[in-house]
């Protein structure tokens, strides 16, 4: 387990050098493992994770709590290394008591907490509906003020300025400007806005966060947001530190390498003797 200031130091060590954080989404522990092999600074577990892993695209599928807590052991299993940081539904009708649930999350083994699935994404009419009986985002807020209060880190996805600031306020670690569905591979969402208008709403949301707190932790992800070299365009153009990958690392990785090994497989002939 992981401290929340541990995990704060190293991260400013990481951008005192340099370089950039990434928390790489990981919903098995072979991804995990490979994950941190490669460099990943924590590892983020998503319930949505098991859709992509089934082929699907990402959906939220059942008790999203019950399936995150329970793909802790076999993450923790490989890997010790690194934070592994849970996502949390905080509209949870099923489980009110927020501070008893993120003990859980604690129990289980997560240094550190997303409030994913988030209904920041959903569009106006889902909220209001939400909020209007005390399940919407504001209990994502409550959340992550929680977190605080119980000295556990946070990163907060959020999708507007308002909502950055409402994180910042309630002490999130880190702010995460979630600017849609991940591009590219098989289930991508092709459709959508440009890097330049990605850019744009990061750094007005991330503009919002910092009037509140000048400490908040700037990440990125989704959308446009999808290959390295986008990311170095987003570095390049906005405060972000580093990058919050998904699809990007635990789908499209997968479908690229397997279809590519199966072609090659598949090329090899027989030789005229068989």
């Amino acid at each position: 387990m992981f401290e929340r200031s541990e995990i704060l130091s190293k991260i400013a060590s990481q951008v005192a050098a340099r370089k950039a954080i990434l928390a790489a989404g990981s919903s098995c522990g072979l991804v995990a493992k490979c994950a941190v092999l490669g460099g990943a600074d924590m590892l983020v577990v998503y319930s949505t994770g098991l859709s992509r892993l089934m082929g699907l695209p990402t959906s939220r599928i059942g008790d999203s709590n019950a399936r995150t807590l329970k793909l802790a052991a076999e993450i923790r299993n490989v890997v010790s290394s690194v934070p592994v940081i849970g996502g949390v539904e905080a509209w949870d009708p099923l489980r009110l008591d927020l501070d008893a649930l993120l003990d859980k999350f604690w129990a289980a083994g997560f240094s550190g907490l997303i409030n994913y699935p988030t209904i920041s994404t959903m569009g106006e009419k889902w909220r209001d509906r939400r909020g209007r009986v005390g399940l919407g985002f504001e209990r994502e807020v409550e959340m992550i003020a929680t977190a605080r209060k119980k000295d556990i880190f946070s990163l907060a996805y959020v999708a507007s300025a308002e909502d950055a600031k409402a994180m910042a306020s309630a002490g999130a670690d880190c702010i995460v400007p979630h600017v849609g569905a991940t591009r590219g591979g098989l289930a991508g969402h092709e459709e959508g806005q440009s890097i330049q208008e990605a850019i744009r709403r990061i750094n007005a949301i991330n503009t919002a966060a910092r009037t509140v707190r000048s400490d908040v932790i700037l990440l990125c992800h989704g959308g446009a947001i999808a290959e390295p070299e986008d990311t170095a365009e987003v570095y390049r153009s906005t405060r972000c530190v580093g990058f919050v990958g998904a699809s990007s690392m635990e789908r499209v990785p997968i479908e690229r390498a397997v279809k590519r090994a199966a072609e090659e497989f598949k090329a090899v002939p027989l030789p005229q003797n068989h």
